[in-house]
């Protein structure tokens, strides 16, 4: 096209982003109309992209982190031939594809859902990792934001990374329309304050007029052409741009405008536009292909090693990655007491180190899966709440990640409390279809492992900084949803519930128990999502009580989980549960457990209460 084409273009995708959200009496159609002129050159004159195959090796990925202004990606569909102008219409209603924010699950061409503003560019980045180190097939990145979400920490975790990695398949385009949703951005349209930020995480920065179309063909060009860097285009736009009541006013953030008719005519009325996006070049994707099984490390039952779960964790993984080449790690510069060092050593062209940057770890698992890869990222479980709302959008996103969390629990010891995952099993069990497993020995962590590459949605495995005894034997099989019952009788007063490092411990106490006349049940409820209700319900019906034990806080955790069970309407069990209720110090292991009232001694004397066998001084 040339410049007055492309003009036009850019008028055509504005006149329909304001009626999509006219159609829908909601939406962000001046959101859209800055970013128009970006959207149609690129689209235009640099995209290469196959609608009808997505999933094309060499197609560029294209991400719009401002997802609010879905109306101007759902209009450049259209223009592409990729969706009709019926369904352009269906925007925002019931059963529609075209969402307020666009997602995956709905839409084959987007790559991963946004609207929580700062993502995007941290999961283009895990995309453009893939390109440069795994993929390989030459295809580009480009992510569209928007000027309010540079205010985000997140962003600048994704800047410094890409310019570490010198990701020059990458570049983030930025719409400098000056207005947030109440107001002045922090830097209005000063680019020169953005580009002084970028260049200092070493990025190539340019910096446009964003409604110049052929300022903005040559600087998609210039990134590129340029090389061992990422690309920053910075243009300077116009919120509502084309509409004079409108453009550049405040207070119109996130509403469809107020007369759509007249909006319309004044920019031109209705187009019919069509765009022959470029076709990607010719490639070929390298499959990988899993060999068989892993042949995963082995401990024999009860041979008296203590061998810790972050242990496991990291030698199953790296058998898993020679098994399966699809399967990648990365961590957040804690490997070496994750464990994922294991398989570094191993597989160094597949593991990612993100250094201390949580939000960008997860964002990088959620780019690589888009990509087919299998990742595995890890760091402290304390730290994972860092990155919650990546782990909540990537849900969103259908997105096939599994996040391993160590040191969990006051179990660590003296390292005190802001080291110790005590809200984990929560946060991971309130996402929408995730699993979430917490082994107590080494064959069931290396089992678990192997079988969460093989599981959907958001998987997490939460790992253990202390040994313990292998408990099970190497051949030992751990579905998920399942549990294991370790302690069983006909007389059987209580069945005491515990996962982790709080086996061992409900092991000894019922040991202790039997010794004095109590018998009581233990489960190891291993897969904390989905649960065991099955050996629950039989274990209530038959023991009466259970009680829970677990180094967790006791909102939202074992539990919570053990609770769920009973939710369906039949009479609910008695209860108790232990859990760490105050904030630790720094003390030992066994210190912390015993304050915490989760070790072996207490739980006895837990279970003496509930079986009404006390012995009163």
């Amino acid at each position: 096209m040339d410049t007055a084409e492309l003009t036009e273009l850019g008028q055509q995708l504005r006149v329909d982003s304001v009626r999509a959200a006219a159609a829908a009496g909601s939406g962000h159609p001046t959101s859209s109309m800055s970013a128009a002129d970006l959207m149609a050159v690129l689209l235009a004159h640099h995209l290469r992209y196959d609608f009808d195959r997505p999933a094309h090796p060499a197609n560029d990925r294209f991400v719009l982190s401002k997802g609010h202004a879905s109306p101007l990606l759902y209009a450049a569909y259209k223009a592409a031939g990729a969706i009709g102008d019926d369904e352009l219409l269906t925007f925002r209603t019931l059963g529609s594809r075209l969402e307020g924010h666009p997602t995956p699950r709905r839409l084959p061409w987007v790559e991963t859902a946004t609207g929580s503003l700062g993502q995007g560019l941290p999961v283009g980045v895990g995309i453009a990792l893939a390109g440069k180190r795994l993929d390989r097939t030459g295809y580009r990145v480009w992510v569209l934001c928007g000027d309010s979400e540079l205010a985000e920490g997140s962003v600048w975790e994704a800047a410094e990374h890409a310019a570490y990695e010198h990701l020059d398949d990458l570049t983030a385009i930025v719409d400098v329309n000056r207005l947030g949703q109440r107001g002045p951005t922090r830097h209005g349209h000063d680019l020169g304050a953005y580009a002084r930020r970028f260049q200092a995480f070493g990025w190539h920065t340019v910096e446009i007029d964003g409604h110049d179309v052929d300022a903005i063909d040559r600087a998609y060009g210039e990134a590129v052409s340029t090389r061992g860097q990422p690309t920053v285009i910075l243009a300077r736009t116009l919120k509502g741009r084309g509409v004079a009541g409108v453009q550049d006013r405040e207070g119109l953030h996130g509403k469809p405008l107020p007369d759509p008719e007249e909006a319309i005519e004044e920019l031109g009325g209705p187009r019919d536009l069509r765009v022959e996006v470029h076709e990607p070049p010719a490639a070929r994707a390298l499959h990988s292909v899993p060999t068989g099984q892993p042949d995963l490390p082995r401990w024999e039952k009860d041979s008296g090693e203590q061998v810790a779960t972050r242990d496991a964790y990291g030698q199953a993984l790296a058998a898993l990655g020679s098994a399966r080449p699809d399967v990648v790690a990365l961590d957040g510069e804690v490997s070496d007491s994750t464990r994922a060092e294991y398989f570094a050593k191993e597989h160094p062209d597949r593991f990612f180190e993100c250094y201390i940057a949580e939000q960008q770890l997860v964002a990088a698992a959620v780019g690589l899966a888009t990509r087919g890869w299998v990742p595995y990222a890890s760091t402290f479980a304390a730290f994972l709440t860092r990155a919650h709302d990546f782990v909540r959008m990537a849900s969103v996103s259908g997105a096939g990640i599994n996040l391993v969390g160590s040191h969990a629990g006051v179990a660590i010891g003296q390292d005190g409390p802001s080291q110790m995952g005590l809200e984990d099993l929560a946060m991971f069990r309130a996402v929408q279809g995730s699993t979430v497993l917490y082994p107590c020995d080494p064959n069931q962590t290396a089992h678990l492992v192997t079988t969460m590459a093989g599981l959907e949605g958001i998987r997490y495995l939460r790992t253990s900084r202390g040994g313990g005894p292998a408990l099970y034997g190497p051949d030992e099989e751990f579905p998920v949803g399942g549990s294991k019952v370790l302690r069983s009788g006909d007389r059987d007063r209580l069945t005491i519930v515990a996962a982790g490092v709080t086996v061992p411990e409900a092991l000894s106490a019922a040991d202790a128990l039997a010794g004095a006349g109590i018998a009581v049940r233990v489960v190891d409820l291993y897969s904390v999502k989905p649960v065991d209700r099955v050996t629950l319900r039989r274990a209530a019906e038959e023991t009466g009580c259970l009680m829970t034990v677990e180094d967790h806080h006791p909102q939202g955790g074992l539990g919570d989980a053990v609770l769920d069970a009973f939710l369906d309407g039949r009479p609910v069990p008695r209860l108790a549960r232990l859990a760490v209720r105050t904030t630790p110090g720094s003390a030992s292991p066994a210190e912390q457990l015993h304050a915490a009232g989760i070790d072996a001694e207490s739980i006895a004397a837990s279970v003496r209460l509930l079986v009404e066998t006390a012995v009163v001084p």
